[in-house]
């Protein structure tokens, strides 16, 4: 951390353009204090935090759990499957990056207030406002990154997160800190979001009539034209009110699972009121958008998407990438160009119910193993590549099987698949990677989408209430599980009779709860994490399928080899070895 500092001023030296990196210009040596005179230099320390915002979807950290394998030997999530996980080759660390945006975010707090951003000095206080709010809700979105990687039990069992750090931090600082509690950093991250809950509009968007400027601006005579320029739709897709009650939602959810509820204050109750707030926002369950499961290829949506707009299935995207192709060339299959690095396994497509919405190994499903991928929700062949599936630009059958004369079938070639499937999901079949005629799509990297929201209301309300109790809301886990599989074509046939039979049992509604989770969010970078906050088995082997002459064969793939102590992971050990007073989660 002592070199963050230096860090954080030449990055933004970079960015101002010095001239001569050894001998700068007077002028362009630029030092903290000029951020009061220069209001770009100072929102560049902003910019940096969005610029440093982990992205879920497009970790494939999937490839870790009993979700999927890799074909990549040198993938680090396919390496700390295997055995090779350790406090120095840790790939899901968020220790250095997170605190590095801490850093920034600091940095600018502790100038903000006295920055110049407008003549008129109203004007200039409500920039000062949206702009502290923004800051402090990605302070506590990065200290939610860091409980969900870092957090642990010691070995006395204390169940601690990090170190707060609330000011910048200089040469000069006393960097060997402990951690604080779990629950001192979940405090740290309420208080923050409610900050920035404070200052923040619920969304950026232009308002039409100076009666609609907020009371404490409208007082000061601030009119339409003022708000517009400080809270208008020029500045959509940076943190809001929405986007941060979103954000207080998933870290007391976290704080809520089995792995840390002992050591803290937050309740189920509590990660079920602040989904609903969101929810409730969103319309309740109407506004769970009807074709939301596909938000990946929901094309006419992509290609409208503009100016940060965003579709309903999004609370909250990252920018828009306007011609790209790199997730299909990375997870196609070979005869479509692909390297097929994604392979969800048996264990995934095995949690795929029956289009009546039973589980296959259930009597009342109907499931027939000669013919395993028939009569299926119909988000199995949504997310999964199956022997037969066609994919691409021309529709191309794809075969998985063992005897397959393609290089698409088991284990044909290094970029085959290892079990019998390719991830569907995430990529958009208008793409083609023929040498002779590549093209490139839009499209946009979700970080936080509604179903998320959705489900975590279901799986706190289920905990805290059952399956059918609703705390005062308007809807049970119940209710929005419900509606999430009708969407999906789930249970359309009979009324989703399996659903009605559970819904009187909070364990097995736990089950179902979990498995919608998986299945709506496979691939997105949760499952890693979900298993662990749950304390789930997280050893469970990876299977595939092999098909001769049409006959499918159970196989093994991939064997997990996680310590019991994993479900935390490690604090990074170059850090531990600088500063005696932080403490390593046990085991590591």
């Amino acid at each position: 951390m002592k070199k963050i500092f230096l860090i954080c001023l030449s990055a933004v030296a970079v960015l101002t353009g010095c001239e001569d990196v050894f001998e700068p210009a007077v002028e362009n040596k630029l030092e903290l204090e000029n951020a009061y005179a220069n209001a770009t230099y100072a929102q560049g320390l902003l910019l940096n935090g969005y610029n440093r915002i982990p992205t879920n979807s497009w970790t494939y950290n999937d490839v870790a759990t009993d979700n999927a394998v890799s074909n990549d030997r040198a993938n680090g999530y396919r390496k700390i499957a295997t055995g090779q996980w350790t406090s120095s080759n840790n790939p899901l660390n968020q220790w250095s990056n997170s605190r590095a945006a801490i850093q920034y975010l600091n940095l600018f707090l502790q100038v903000n207030d006295s920055v110049n951003y407008a003549i008129d000095e109203e004007v200039n206080k409500m920039f000062i406002d949206r702009m502290k709010g923004e800051a402090l809700g990605l302070r506590a979105l990065f200290m939610f990154h860091l409980l969900e990687a870092h957090a642990g039990r010691t070995t006395e069992n204390e169940l601690l997160g990090v170190p707060i750090v609330l000011e910048p931090e200089n040469l000069n600082s006393d960097f060997n800190q402990p951690r604080a509690s779990f629950e001192a950093c979940m405090k740290q991250i309420y208080s923050d979001l409610d900050k920035a809950e404070e200052l923040l509009p619920l969304d950026f968007e232009n308002i039409a009539s100076d009666a609609a400027v907020p009371e404490k601006y409208a007082a000061k005579g601030r009119t339409k034209d003022d708000y517009n320029r400080v809270f208008g739709e020029t500045f959509r897709l940076r943190m809001t009110k929405r986007i941060a009650k979103g954000i207080r939602a998933k870290a007391a959810l976290l704080a809520a699972s089995p792995a840390y509820s002992d050591g803290n204050t937050t309740t189920w109750a509590d990660a079920a009121n602040y989904a609903a707030d969101v929810i409730d926002l969103n319309g309740g369950l109407n506004g769970l958008p009807g074709n939301g499961y596909t938000w990946y290829v929901n094309t006419a949506e992509i290609d409208a998407v503009a100016s940060g707009t965003t579709p309903k299935e999004i609370l909250w995207r990252g920018n828009l990438e306007t011609a790209s192709n790199s997730v299909e060339r990375e997870n196609y299959p070979p005869t479509l160009f692909g390297n097929g690095r994604v392979n969800p396994t048996q264990n995934l497509v095995d949690a795929f119910p029956m289009a009546n919405g039973y589980p296959i190994a259930d009597g009342a499903a109907g499931y027939d193993a000669t013919k395993p991928y028939d009569n299926r929700d119909p988000r199995l062949l949504a997310y999964v590549l199956v022997n037969g599936s066609k994919a691409g630009v021309n529709s191309s059958v794809i075969n998985t099987a063992s005897d397959a004369t393609t290089n698409d079938g088991l284990n044909k070639v290094e970029t085959s698949t290892r079990t019998g499937y390719y991830m569907r999901k995430l990529m958009r079949q208008d793409i083609n990677l023929s040498s002779s005629s590549t093209t490139t799509q839009k499209r946009y990297q979700p970080r936080i989408r509604y179903t998320e929201i959705y489900l975590i209301y279901a799986e706190a309300a289920n905990e805290a209430w059952g399956p059918t109790g609703n705390g005062g809301r308007a809807y049970s886990a119940y209710d929005v599980i419900k509606k999430i599989r009708n969407r999906a074509g789930v249970g359309i046939s009979n009324g989703d009779a399996y659903l009605e039979s559970i819904k009187g049992d909070q364990e097995k509604m736990r089950e179902l709860i979990r498995n919608e989770r998986r299945l709506e969010l496979c691939f997105e970078g949760f499952r890693f994490w979900d298993l662990r906050r749950w304390k789930a088995n997280i050893n469970e082997t990876a299977n595939g399928v092999s098909i001769v002459d049409g006959a499918y064969e159970i196989i093994p793939v991939e064997s997990r080899d996680y310590k019991p102590y994993m479900i935390y992971g490690p604090i990074p050990y170059s850090e531990t070895l600088k500063y005696d007073q932080l403490m390593q989660n046990q085991g590591w």
